[in-house]
Parts: C-alpha cells; structure tokens; sequence
C-alpha cells in the first residue's frame, strides 16, 4: 500500500499527523525499540490474552492458511516500564504450524516483544503494511488507554513475512492525542434531560428553579490547541458559527492572545431539548481557559459564554452530573430578575444554585425518543413564549413542587422507580411544563401516550422538546420497539437511543 497517501486520507479525518505519529504508522522496524527512542524509557510489553484457537475467514485470509487451522491469538499492552502508560494495544495472530518449537516456545512465554524474539532466533523476515485508517475508541479502548470513548485512535495492519509467507499478522492501535507535538485540550462533556421549570409564578420571590438528569449520551467531544486564527472543523455551518461566537467572546473577554483551533469529534444536534447549545459552550471555554492554564469553575464559565441565566440543569450537569434540582433566581424588584426570560435571553444572571445532587440509579434505563420534528422553541420565539405565557397558575406551581418533594425525591432515594417515573407523569401535566407540551404536535403527545401504555415507568417530554423520554429497566428495548414503531405508523421519522444517566461531570484532559 501507499502509506503517505493513507497518512493524507486520515488527516482529512482527524487533521495534521504528527511526524512521530508518521513514523510509527509507516515503520517496518521494531516498534518496541522505536518507542524507546521515542520516550527515552524502557518499554515492556504485558500480555493480556494469549491462547491457541482455530482460525476464522478473516485470519486465514490474512496469513494464507485453512481456515480453522490453529493459530496464536495474543492481544498485549506495549507501555512504558515506570509510569505504565499504554502506548500501543497490538492484536497478533500467528500460524502455529509454521513456527519451530523454539520460537513457538518463546511466543507462548507471554511478554516477549515479537522482534525480540525474531532477532534471537535469527529470522530474515520482513513486515509488510496493508492498511492505515481511523477508528473511533471504544469504552474499552478508553479505559486502556485512559481517554475518552469516541476520541479517535491511529491503527494500521501488517504482516511479518518470513520465506515468502505470512509469519504473523499484527494489528496496533494508539491515540490520535498520543506522540503529538502541540498541547491540546480534550473535553467530553453529557447531555441532560430538562424535566421541568418549578416556578414561573414567581410570587415568592424566586422564579426558575429547574429539574434535571445528566445523561451518558448523547455528548460532545471537543479537541483544543492554540493556533495563530481561530479555525473550527468537524462540524455542520450552525454548531461552527456558534463556535466560532463563544470562542471569540471568551478569548476577547479573558485578555488571551492568539486564538485556538477546534476540532468537534462528536455532537449530537442542537434545539432538540437536550441542551447541546449549553454544553457546546462550556466545552469550548472550558477548554480555551485551559490552554491558557486558566482553571475556571463551570459557574464562572456559564456566565462567561451568557449560559444558565434560566436554568443551571446545563451547567451543573457539566460540573457535576447526576440528578439535579436547581434553586432559581431572586425575582422582583432588587432580585436578579424582574420578568420571565428563558437562558438565551438572561445573559448577565448567574447560574441558578444547585440545591440537589442526588446519584441516579445505574440500573435504571433511559430511552430518547426523538421524532423528526420542526425545532424545539428557541431564540425570540422562546422568548415571546416566556412573555406571553408567564406567569402560570400558582396551585400548579404548589402542586409541581409537592409532586417533587413528596414523591419524586423519595423515589429516587429509594431507588423506587415506579414511584418516581409516576411523578415524571404527573409533572408533565403541571405549571410551564404543561405550557411546553400544549405547544407541541399531536405526534408528541402520542409518542408520550404509547410509551406509557407499552410499560414505560415513566415519560415526559425533555425541554421545549421534541426529544421525549421514557424510564426503564429490562423493558427499555420493548420502549424503543414501540416508539419505533409508533414513529414510522406516522410518518415523522425519528431516531431512538437507549441511555443512561451520568454521575459525574464533563472530562477534561491536557494531552
């Protein structure tokens, strides 16, 4: 193969390659050895599954054998002997029936690098690249490798040739924010379902407070470095102007010279009741701040980019996760607000204080439903919504709130998920929630409908929607069945994602 025009295919993916990056891609030496070279530290090798098992159609093909001959499966770490950090995961399959007993001895040994033993036993071989590519990391590939799921690995295949057959067949993969050049920031931040608004009759006082649940996915997945003009990739026109917006505003209002390039390895889409705009936000001036060694706190970064000005649910699922209950605002004359205005039109005002954090259960299942629908409320047309449609009755708002600490709460710290999807239900039906689904499509109250009826413990609709949710355990997949079926019966089309929640904030790494 063309290595330097597989190198131009995956920088058209991921943008620019280190030359180290090159270098372990293309070589045909020792990789141990280059490690070395590279991190100046002795490397081992650590195995992690070594047996003999029979070839499939794939193996075969790669070493030119029968399939179900027998070969050496070996799966190892290469990571530096002092610190073990993993540099390269590497998967080897080797014919056993082309090995001597000495080598095959020395294989099965476990944490014998592969050129060592080839150089002991004084094998001519050569290796032989077949392909380079990108793959995105995997939560196992994560954890190896101590990154984030969907950052993205460099990996290549090739094959050690030994009397014109294959030898071995070898797989490694590494990071892509592994062997570069430049300082790069990495943030991985949740999405949240928006439960409710609590109050916005606001004759206590106090006005928003807001209900909430982190969830694992969807996310977003930024990557940072400093660059000399601000350059965003990666994503669609919408998300890079707004990207572009906040990076400019937070590297204006820090003082920061220079400017940053981003890269969005992940997202998911905006105005669909899942609060992307806030975390899309926080994520890249929570990364700008941290080129810059700028160690800020998300409530300072949320009234940096204008975020949380309605509900802090965004903000404290970036800062912390889990279940969430904010406090409000000071409302009236002399408080932090005077009238009713959503987030994107309360810039200025702190975000609302968290006054419940509470674990959410693991073992409960969050299905997102999420028709193919106009976008939810947003801009001046949320705005005019607020105006015209605050404030709501205030028995509504005593109900929601008795709702929440008689039933909802107690649910959830009693892990009584009947009990606490039963309070979902009930809040949907209540104070501006109740406002929010009056203004959506018949196809959303259906949707809403069908989940509850197909044994959902609870459902509701996540913000200004259309993204609708429903609660579980082993019946998810029966939920998502029903929704799918329910959206494709009508005609809208729409996407489903079995979930589940979050108990910890947005990941930050300095690569």
């Amino acid at each position: 193969m063309d290595i330097a025009e597989a190198i131009r295919e995956m920088e058209a993916q991921v943008g620019r390659i280190s030359p180290v990056q090159k270098f372990l891609l293309g070589t045909d030496g020792s990789v141990t050895q280059i490690l070395e070279s590279i991190t100046g530290k002795k490397v081992v090798i650590r195995t992690l599954v070594q047996e003999i098992v029979p070839a499939d159609r794939t193996a075969a093909g790669n070493l030119s054998i029968a399939e179900g001959d027998p070969v050496n499966f070996r799966i190892v770490e290469i990571k530096t002997e002092g610190s073990g950090e993993v540099l390269i995961y590497a998967v080897s399959h080797t014919p056993v029936n082309r090995l001597s007993p000495e080598f095959r001895d020395d294989l099965l040994r476990a944490d014998i690098p592969i050129g060592k033993i080839i150089k002991q036993h004084h094998i001519e071989a050569r290796r032989e690249i077949l392909n380079a590519r990108v793959l995105p990391a995997t939560e196992e590939a994560g954890r190896l490798f101590s990154i984030c799921k969907n950052e993205p690995l460099l990996a290549r295949q090739y094959q050690i040739i030994h009397g014109g057959k294959p030898l071995i067949f070898i797989e490694e993969q590494f990071p892509y924010n592994r062997f570069l050049d430049t300082r790069r920031v990495i943030v991985d931040t949740p999405s949240r379902l928006h439960v409710s608004l609590i109050d916005m009759h606001g004759g206590s006082g106090r006005v928003d407070g807001g209900i909430g649940i982190t969830l694992d996915e969807p996310g977003i997945l930024i990557e940072a470095e400093l660059s000399p003009v601000l350059a965003v990739h990666g994503c669609d026109p919408a998300t890079q102007q707004r990207i572009v917006q906040v990076a400019t505003s937070v590297l204006k209002d820090l003082g920061l010279g220079g400017s940053v390039a981003i890269t969005v390895r992940k997202s998911f889409p905006s105005h669909i009741g899942l609060g992307s705009g806030s975390q899309i936000a926080l994520a890249v001036a929570k990364a700008i701040a941290e080129l810059h060694d700028r160690h800020m706190p998300a409530r300072e970064l949320a009234r940096l980019v204008g975020r949380g000005g309605t509900s802090g649910i965004g903000t404290a699922a970036f800062d912390n996760g889990g279940f969430i209950i904010d406090g409000g605002h000071r409302f009236g004359a002399g408080g932090e607000k005077a009238d009713f205005r959503p987030s994107s039109a309360s810039r200025g005002v702190s975000p609302a204080p968290v006054i419940v954090r509470h674990e959410f259960p693991q073992d409960w299942k969050i299905l997102l439903a999420v028709p193919d629908l106009p976008a939810g409320a947003n801009g001046s047309h949320e705005a005019d919504i607020f105006r015209t449609r605050c404030p709501v009755p205030l028995d509504e708002v005593r109900a929601l709130s008795h709702e929440v600490l008689m039933r909802m709460l107690p649910g959830l710290v009693e892990r009584d998920l009947d009990l606490f999807g039963s309070a979902i239900n009930t809040v949907q039906s209540l104070g501006f929630k109740k406002v929010e689904l009056s203004l959506q499509p018949p196809v959303v109250h259906g949707l809403l409908s069908t989940l509850r009826n197909a044994g959902a413990a609870g459902a509701g609709m996540s913000s200004f929607g259309p993204a609708v949710f429903a609660l579980g355990d082993t019946n998810v997949p029966d939920l998502e069945r029903a929704a799918r079926s329910f959206m494709q019966e009508h005609a809208c089309g729409g996407t489903t994602l079995i979930t589940m929640a979050r108990n910890r904030g947005a990941a930050v790494r300095i690569v």
